[in-house]
């Protein structure tokens, strides 16, 4: 099983894919962690792209595509893996696209989980009250932000996999256990 989940900062992308792997015994494939520990570790990747998240821009393609590259061609992907936070532009899917086709593999599905702006500010102000204040990029000036360069550069994902059949949404609103119902529904059908 491979799988995309999109949804706007704050949509509960992170929350579903962690039940999922569990579902499906497939690794989430999280860019925004593998970001966060080089933040973390102060790699040379790490501080340019601490740069960036502060800003509340997006990492370069360049950076993200090599990360996923190397990341898919491990062996616990074999069977299948879920990516969360990527592909997050056109440019993006289009090398997953050309990575998954070198890789001989191709996507089961892409979940849209649908979810309002103003309740994604209050999860994450939420959320920041709850972690302490762990991540940096939860704000509410910066989270304005990069919802704005998501409905700009991410939500014309959902066009881009409808076109291919892949797209199945849902109510990223509703409990967490409906979520992962729809979740399931949609993909096991």
């Amino acid at each position: 099983m491979r799988l995309i989940l999109l949804g706007p900062p704050g949509a509960g992308k992170g929350t579903q894919a962690k039940i999922l792997v569990d579902a499906y015994g497939i690794p989430q494939l999280s860019t925004g962690d593998i970001l966060r520990s080089a933040i973390a570790a102060k790699t040379p990747l790490g501080i340019e792209a601490k740069a960036i998240v502060d800003r509340g821009d997006l990492v370069s393609d360049a950076i993200v595509n090599g990360i996923v590259s190397e990341r898919l061609d491990a062996d616990d992907c074999k069977p299948g893996f879920i990516l969360d936070g990527f592909p997050r532009t056109i440019a993006q899917a289009e090398a997953l696209d050309r990575m998954l086709l070198d890789k001989g593999a191709k996507l089961d599905a892409v979940i849209e989980i649908k979810a309002d702006a103003d309740e994604l500010v209050r999860r994450v102000i939420q959320r920041a009250k709850e972690s302490g204040g762990a991540r940096t990029d939860d704000n509410e000036d910066v989270l304005r932000k990069r919802l704005g360069v998501y409905q700009d550069q991410t939500a014309p994902l959902v066009a881009y996999y409808s076109d291919k059949g892949l797209i199945r949404t849902v109510d990223g609103m509703a409990p967490v256990d409906e979520v992962t119902a729809a979740i399931k529904a949609s993909i096991d059908h």
